[in-house]
């Protein structure tokens, strides 16, 4: 989100709009007790998919092969944001 921030004052009021709201889905509050739009809110965002992976690593044991659908949507999502980086930092650069 830095990237496409053109201040700092920006980036900082890009916060309560980005980073708060994930901390809600990270596995504090059980997703499938919620309403449905926000369960499709939650699949949405990362850090679901991390909270689901480490509640699993530690309440249940599981390995890292057990993980393999949470470790394939961080790879997506690590694609995404790291091409949407990618073409948003071609502004800062003199090609």
């Amino acid at each position: 989100m830095s990237t496409f921030a053109n201040s700092e004052f920006q980036m900082m009021q890009f916060i309560p709009l980005v980073i708060v709201p994930q901390v809600f889905f990270s596995g504090i509050i059980p997703l499938d007790q919620m309403a449905s739009w926000v369960q499709v809110i939650g699949k949405i965002l990362p850090i679901t998919y991390t909270g689901d992976a480490l509640s699993q690593i530690i309440l249940h044991g599981a390995s890292i092969t057990d993980l393999g659908g949470d470790i394939l949507a961080l790879l997506i999502f690590l694609i995404i944001l790291t091409t949407a980086n990618i073409l948003g930092m071609k502004r800062y650069r003199k090609v």
